[in-house]
């Protein structure tokens, strides 16, 4: 029977499990308690549909693409998880009988130290809507001890504080330790063999990213480093190194010490995740010649980049083929999506740091790099200038995003301008000599989770003139298009609005003690705090705003209110985004 059946079914079964595991019910029970909980009643369908999951991509050997990404910035997974199971608003409506606020109880998860921005979040929306057309598409992660940070600003400056998200334990992931796998670091190349490497485990945990309402489940694997079976004892610093490779995201790099964590994080996941889907595919039996009909590999942004060479490593040393065919097969596996046009944005590494850490794989992207330029100089079409900014081993550094524009099949902006720019400035002379590789894929939306979740009213609205339907085919909301100019429905989304203002100015109020008017404008910005992403032209304007409105009564005659909304974090070595956040203050 579905303990999630219907209310009565579900409060009776939800106070037994209160009862055995606390000796407690819902009268007397922690809102801790109730979460671990109703987190336990739905992990246990969850764990059938993953097992259902997998089975049904094995039988019928689908393809699985493994989306790489250095983050994933997953949010609060019981909350997508009632809403893609299909339980919110009976559990809503069942704790609402009994006076007990379910959004209370949803707080009780640390939200996922997994990611921190557009990136993260791209990756995220990208599993969930894989998982809820049942595309058996994976992520690939890294297991962060803590999160980026916690911020708390102090004096108008940012302080960044250890965001330990893993104080509780986390309910969403299973450790999967018969499935570790050791990863080479430093070594040597003597007479053609690797050797003298220094060794770390790499032991994956998998979290289930469920389907909407459609019984399936990918999966989130993400990966923590620890001691390799090779050693039965270590030294202290080796213990502290490989304990710092999966401690935080995005460590600072403004010293030798820090760049080669984060090219020990970057292998490290990207050698994990192509080595596991391997193994993977020579335990099923499969030919490694086919291996770009049954695997796909999205690296997501240039931070996965290792997973090229990584593959041809595999391909040549392990499986014996010889270049040409191992690269055909690699190119033929590997996609590229790029987020910036930005050259200070794009990865560079000095050759010495991958030399010393990586050094088959700087001798594979060396030879990569070979033979892209002689391909360039055969083609007659490019000047010697161009070939050198198009190498990707050039200016005593590795060029990341020219690795993987060379070494993938598919190269996609995210945005139609974005890769206009990319087409036509940025990488033009890339889109001259491949121009069948470039596309786009304008950046979507959860909306399961950023409208029929986030926002009840506006959607309550869409259900009154359109009808449901949009919810199951989001493209069915463009219905609504013909009620624009309808004053009814215009007032009715105004009041939907003002709902959430009035809702956001409240939490303004209980959080900063800051009054603000909600019949304001509201002007948000939202995001990573970058000098590209531009907060400083905004603050600026925000200034030259004030002084007009103390020095016109013609502007303060025509000005309409506004209210500025600023939120964002500063990486903690980045000097001028935490000035800027101390000039907004």
């Amino acid at each position: 029977m579905n303990i999630f059946s219907d209310k009565v079914v579900f409060k009776e079964e939800f106070n037994k499990r209160l009862l055995k595991n606390y000796q407690t019910n819902l009268v007397g029970a922690s809102s801790q308690e109730m979460y671990n909980v109703l987190a336990s009643m739905m992990l246990e369908e969850i764990n059938d549909n993953r097992q259902k999951t997998r089975k049904k991509i094995d039988s019928g050997n689908l393809k699985k693409t493994i989306y790489f990404s250095m983050e994933f910035l997953i949010g609060r997974l019981i909350t997508s998880n009632l809403c893609n199971l299909g339980y919110f608003d009976m559990v809503l409506d069942a704790f609402m009988e009994e006076h007990i606020d379910l959004y209370e109880i949803l707080a009780m998860e640390a939200d996922a130290g997994l990611g921190n921005g557009g990136l993260g979040r791209l990756g995220a929306c990208f599993l969930d809507s894989a998982a809820a057309l049942g595309l058996p598409l994976y992520g690939n992660s890294l297991r962060y001890s803590y999160g980026f940070f916690n911020q708390v600003i102090k004096n108008n400056r940012q302080v960044e504080v250890p965001d330990n998200w893993l104080e509780n334990p986390f309910v969403w992931e299973t450790k999967k330790p018969q499935e570790a796998i050791e990863i080479p670091l430093y070594g040597e190349i003597r007479y053609g063999r690797f050797e003298n490497q220094i060794w770390i485990k790499a032991v994956p945990y998998d979290i289930a990213i469920v389907g909407d309402k459609n019984g399936l489940c990918n999966n989130l694997r993400i990966w923590k480093a620890e001691k390799s079976d090779y050693y039965q004892e270590a030294s202290e610093q080796y213990l502290r190194d490989i304990q710092q490779i999966t401690e935080c995201l995005y460590p600072d790099d403004s010293s030798d010490y820090g760049k080669y964590l984060r090219l020990k994080q970057q292998y490290f996941f990207s050698a994990a995740g192509v080595r596991s889907a391997c193994l993977e595919h020579k335990k099923l039996k499969r030919s490694f010649q086919d291996f770009a009909s049954y695997y796909s590999f999205q690296i997501n942004d240039t931070h996965p980049s290792f997973v090229i060479p990584e593959l041809m490593r595999i391909l040549m040393d392990e499986e014996d083929f010889e270049y040409d065919e191992a690269w055909q097969i690699t190119v033929n596996t590997c996609s590229f999506t790029n987020h910036t046009i930005l050259q200070e944005a794009l990865e560079k590494w000095p050759i010495g740091f991958v030399k010393t850490l990586l050094p088959r794989i700087y001798e594979i992207i060396e030879e990569i790099n070979k033979r892209f330029v002689e391909s360039l100089q055969a083609s007659n079409r490019f000047n010697y200038d161009a070939i050198y900014q198009m190498r990707i081993v050039g200016s005593s550094q590795v060029r990341m995003a020219n690795l993987c524009i060379v070494g993938s099949h598919s190269v996609n902006g995210v945005a139609k301008l974005h890769t206009d720019i990319l087409i036509n400035q940025e990488m033009h002379n890339f889109y001259l000599f491949y121009p069948q590789k470039f596309n786009n894929k304008t950046n979507g939306v959860t909306q399961r989770r950023w409208l029929f979740h986030s926002n009840p009213q506006l959607c309550s609205v869409f259900d009154k003139y359109i009808g449901p339907s949009y919810r199951e085919n989001f493209e069915n909301l463009a219905a609504f298009e013909q009620f624009k100019n309808d004053k009814n429905v215009i007032f009715d989304v105004i009041q939907a609005k003002k709902y959430a203002k009035n809702r956001l100015a409240m939490k303004i109020k209980r959080d900063l003690n800051i009054t603000i008017n909600p019949n304001s404008i509201f002007d948000i910005q939202v995001k990573r705090l970058h000098e590209y992403k531009r907060q400083i032209l905004n603050i600026l304007h925000i200034m030259y705003v004030y002084q007009r409105l103390k020095s016109s009564q013609e502007y303060r005659d025509n000005y309409y209110p506004h209210t500025f909304i600023f939120g964002a974090k500063a990486a903690p070595s980045y000097y001028i985004a935490k000035k800027t956040i101390q000039l907004i203050n």
